[in-house]
């Protein structure tokens, strides 16, 4: 030690310096190597994991009359009977357009969905509010009978049933005070949207003046869509799923025409569901994973449900993200839709319809079946299992981005 010391006493100034500028760098190098791999495990503790798959159940359209309701509080209890179901999804008519929308009604049909096992979420449809101006259905005001059931079915911060989920309700947001039937919630890495998008034509109305409520529920509805599509993004979700009762006729997109309004005499009839279209692309743009609509049809179909990709932008290309289910079972009080989610497969949705099991019997009939009374048919004593189901569908994977295409006439 002594010799190099002596050595560098004797070595020119110059060379001195460049010695130790070398050992300061061989220091430095050293000292950034143990950082690093002192911070390595750090990063991957971050790593997120997987979401667990699950099922839900989609439903709609069961009570027709009073004698349905006994047939509605069996099928809830078979898709409570099934362990992988996370939720069920109401999806629109409580009741038949025949029915009369009075309080008693609402409030009997209330108490039977808050009766299902797992948290159930409720959409609202035709014949809850649109219909009720009809004679059959009392002559009601439609807006009036919207707003009870925001008070009523939509006054909670939570889902209906015995183990409600946590929602999002548009009415958190000032602008929107009113818009409580609007919800958003997460399972897993998936964002859930319901809106209120009934048909037959989204309550757009041909009389003159301001299509006020119409033209406002637009408005909301594309607010909801895109606040979810950036909430999506910001959470790191990997699927949206939106769920609205009304068929909004996708193969019929519409460009935007400048002198639509010279065609005096070839006026059509006006898509009430046009803008909920685009926004509906507006959020497959913006959020660029698999986004899946969840209707009811108006037509049955022989396989209880049909899966496609029918949506077009303003350019005539196919939306090659967005897929839509539209359900119809055969037998809406013994028939369920579920959907399995696997995000980890692809495609990530399974799509099967299930069946109540013959043996499964019906609740006790109430000992009076009026609607001025709030009476339950009262739970089975035992049940058996739900058998298992038919071979499934499975949604198409995103599809290729096409090539730019002629729009359809």
């Amino acid at each position: 030690m002594r010799d190099t010391d002596a050595r560098d006493r004797r070595a020119p100034p110059r060379l001195r310096r460049r010695s130790r500028d070398a050992a300061r760098a061989i220091a430095l190098v050293v000292a950034h190597a143990v950082a690093l791999s002192l911070a390595a495990p750090a990063r991957v503790s971050f790593a997120k994991e997987p979401a667990p798959p699950y099922a839900f159940a989609v439903i709609g359209g069961t009570l027709q009359s009073p004698a349905d309701e006994a047939l509605t509080q069996r099928l809830l209890d078979a898709i409570g009977r099934d362990s992988d179901v996370s939720f069920i999804v109401y999806d629109g008519n409580l009741k038949s357009s025949k029915e009369a929308c009075r309080d008693s009604l609402f409030e009997t049909r209330h108490t039977l969905l808050e009766t299902s096992k797992p948290a159930l979420v409720f959409i609202p449809g035709q014949h809850d509010w649109t219909d009720c101006g009809t004679a059959e259905a009392g002559g009601y005001d439609p807006v009036e009978r919207l707003d009870l059931l925001r008070q009523t079915l939509f006054a909670d911060a939570s889902s209906m049933g015995q183990n409600p989920i946590p929602l999002a309700r548009e009415s958190e947001v000032s602008r929107f005070r009113p818009y409580r039937e609007n919800v958003r919630w997460l399972v897993g890495d998936t964002v859930f949207v319901g809106l209120n998008v009934p048909g037959p034509n989204n309550h757009f109305l041909y009389a003159g003046g301001r299509n006020g409520e119409f033209e406002d529920r637009v408005i909301a509805n594309a607010f909801w869509l895109d606040h979810a599509a950036e909430y999506a993004k910001r959470r790191g979700a990997r699927a949206i799923v939106v769920l609205v009762q009304g068929d909004f006729d996708p193969e019929r997109y519409e460009r935007p025409e400048r002198f639509a309004w010279l065609r005096f005499g070839h006026r059509s009839k006006r898509d009430g569901f046009m803008e909920f279209k685009r926004s509906l692309v507006k959020l497959a743009e913006t959020f660029r994973g698999p986004v899946v609509v969840i209707h009811q049809d108006d037509d049955r179909s022989h396989t209880g449900f049909m899966i496609d990709q029918p949506l077009r932008n303003d350019k005539g290309d196919l939306v090659t993200n967005l897929t839509r289910i539209a359900f119809a079972p055969r037998s809406p009080q013994n028939q369920w839709i579920q959907i399995d989610v696997d995000l980890e497969k692809r495609p990530p949705f399974r799509v099967t319809v299930r069946d109540v099991p013959k043996n499964l019997p019906l609740p006790a009939a109430p000992t009076m079946p009026s609607h001025n009374e709030n009476a339950v048919p009262p739970m089975p004593p035992s049940m058996p299992a739900v058998p298992d189901s038919a071979p499934a569908s499975e949604l198409p994977p995103i599809l290729p981005e096409p090539s730019r295409t002629t729009p359809p006439d």
